[in-house]
């Protein structure tokens, strides 16, 4: 199976890249955003069609939510005409596509967990180019999957494991809200998940997450408890008392509810904090100083 990663440079296109590398008969060409510029309409139709790939995850976007705001353009450049890129490059080379969406879709007024089939109303410029991609989606790729995620973290890139992580280093109280909630995800599960829904070529629209809901706030003691710190650092604030706040909306309620895969017969991803202790336990590895070399022998 000859498969392309785009966003391969991402903290989830890393781990979709690395998962299908692991499996010899796959034949994986990642490319970061310095290989291929996904606005770029020539570049993704000349890559894509050379390649002639059998499965595309489409993981690359721009994900910075705030910055969104203040640059409108790029954000439907990378996110929108992106996605029409890749699906057209795709249908052409007969690749199956899978494109990754956002909770942001949503407006987050809902009392319960978003399913797949409720309407989107996205609130910020991220929401509404990460919508007008499953768009481009749909109508350049029939047969495509578009998964929806939420709150990804992993061991690689930014993300709210990291920075809890490094706040917590500085000392003092952390801040966070508790009045949004959300299911992180983590990218190795994730990962798999579009790997196993792509080369089964699934079509249509789901919702991926780990299970168990939390807000901000529960989240940052869980991963301080999860890092033997104490959890009661963290002080709970609502979305008003940021100072300053954020440009984008965030949604009250992010909790995707992953009816699709539930309804299919799917197996779920597992809860939150079984990923957390083995994200958290993967970046103590790395930042862990060498151990030092033992004396040696004065010789006789």
């Amino acid at each position: 199976m000859r498969i392309l990663v785009t966003g391969s440079g991402g903290q989830l296109g890393t781990d979709v890249a690395r998962l299908a590398s692991l499996e010899p008969r796959h034949d994986v060409t990642a490319a970061a955003h310095g290989d291929l510029d996904v606005g770029d309409r020539d570049a993704v139709l000349s890559a894509i069609t050379a390649l002639a790939p059998d499965l595309v995850v489409h993981a690359a976007a721009w994900t910075a939510v705030d910055a969104c705001e203040a640059d409108p353009d790029r954000a439907y450049r990378v996110n929108a005409l992106g996605c029409r890129n890749v699906a057209e490059a795709a249908r052409l080379a007969g690749a199956h596509l899978v494109a990754v969406s956002t909770d942001y879709v949503f407006d987050g007024r809902s009392p319960a967990p978003y399913t797949e089939w409720d309407r989107p109303n996205p609130q910020s410029v991220y929401g509404r180019s990460k919508l007008a991609g499953e768009a481009e989606v749909a109508a350049a790729a029939p047969g495509a999957t578009i998964v929806r995620t939420s709150w990804v973290c992993g061991p690689h890139g930014s993300n709210m494991v990291k920075a809890v992580l490094r706040l917590a280093a500085g000392g003092g109280t952390l801040r966070f809200v508790d009045d949004q909630a959300g299911c992180p995800t983590f990218t190795e599960d994730l990962a798999r998940m579009l790997l196993t829904l792509g080369l089964a070529r699934r079509p249509g629209l789901f919702h991926v997450t780990n299970q168990g809901a939390t807000t901000w706030y529960r989240f940052a003691r869980d991963i301080l408890a999860a890092a033997g710190q104490d959890p009661a650092r963290v002080t709970p604030i609502s979305t008003d008392e940021l100072d300053p706040p954020r440009p984008a909306p965030r949604p009250a309620n992010s909790v995707l509810d992953n009816a699709a895969l539930r309804l299919s017969g799917i197996p779920l991803l597992a809860d939150h904090h079984e990923p957390l202790e083995r994200t958290v336990k993967a970046l103590a590895r790395r930042t862990m100083p060498p151990p030092r070399p033992s004396p040696t022998e004065p010789r006789s």
